[in-house]
């Protein structure tokens, strides 16, 4: 990691979801002190949750505990917590995880390398296996198959993708989005609720022209999936709700043709044999299709 120096030292905003994960929060926040970068503002957006938060307040006064009376989602959570931000560099975060120190610095001078750069996304090691890549760039959503992956996820971190490069999306754990950016193609789309609303938001990103990059020298670790579950039946249905809305909105003519095709044709049986004994989730799998059915939506292109 480089200990980099800066003539400027701007305001940055953070902003990060809590939702009945107080315990988790206060582990972000305790990394985020930590933080060489000093000109920072916390904004922790409390997304309806069942327990008593206050005590976030209480431990950590110098957060903004932003309260929701209901869960807004993923996006809607953190479009409120902007609504707080005063920095023009603001960072969206998932309380689930834990930063290095030096992590914000590289971010900001990435951006200050191009100033076509709408977007930056740090390297994202696995929390619990801190040798091993969860994200080290991503591939844009197939127009087909609707599928898209990360660079490196599962990979023993030997430095192979330690070099700063152009990608397809940043990632909804950790991204930093610049506030010019945010005004050219507007707030996170709150339709999706959880998942694929960053990809969607990298979509309209990208037909700006500008470029989005993951910076390597930048490293947080990641708890994965500890809000949702790594297989609930809440994560099946939202994954393969957005997925199609995620076609809807982005897709026309002969992608969409084809990605429904290979939607019907392939996902969908698979889904099934892979759930036939997994009822909760073969409910949650088709109920997510019948959504697509009985919901109109806008389109991004």
């Amino acid at each position: 990691m480089k200990n980099l120096t800066y003539t400027a030292n701007d305001l940055v905003s953070i902003i990060t979801v809590n939702y009945n994960q107080s315990k988790v929060t206060e582990e972000l926040i305790l990394s985020l002190r930590k933080c060489s970068y000093s000109n920072i503002e916390i904004i922790v957006v409390d997304n309806g949750s069942n327990e008593d938060c206050t005590s976030l307040q209480e431990l950590f006064p110098e957060i903004r505990l932003v309260k929701s009376n209901e869960n807004l989602g993923f996006a809607g959570g953190n479009n409120l917590g902007l609504t707080f931000a005063k920095g023009e560099n603001i960072i969206f975060i998932n309380n689930d995880v834990e930063v290095h120190p030096n992590f914000i610095e590289p971010l900001i001078h990435q951006l200050s390398l191009d100033e076509n750069a709408i977007a930056v996304s740090p390297k994202i090691n696995y929390f619990y296996n801190q040798d091993t890549i969860q994200y080290a760039g991503s591939y844009t959503v197939n127009p087909y198959t609707l599928k898209n992956k990360h660079r490196g996820t599962g990979e023993k971190d030997k430095g192979q993708y330690d070099k700063t490069v152009i990608t397809g999306y940043a990632h909804g754990a950790c991204m930093l989005v610049p506030r010019s950016t945010i005004n050219k193609v507007g707030l996170m789309n709150e339709e999706y609720f959880l998942y694929y609303e960053e990809q969607d938001w990298c979509q309209r990103m990208n037909k700006t022209g500008g470029n989005i990059y993951y910076v390597f020298d930048s490293i947080v670790y990641h708890k994965e999936s500890i809000s949702t579950g790594k297989q609930s039946p809440l994560k099946t249905y939202y994954l393969n709700r957005n997925r199609l809305l995620f076609a809807r909105k982005n897709f026309k003519g002969l992608p969409f043709v084809c990605s429904m095709f290979y939607y019907s044709c392939v996902s969908v049986p698979k889904n099934t044999i892979v759930n036939i004994r997994k009822k909760e989730h073969l409910k949650a799998f088709y109920k997510g299709l019948i959504w697509n059915f009985t919901h109109k939506t806008t389109f991004n292109f």
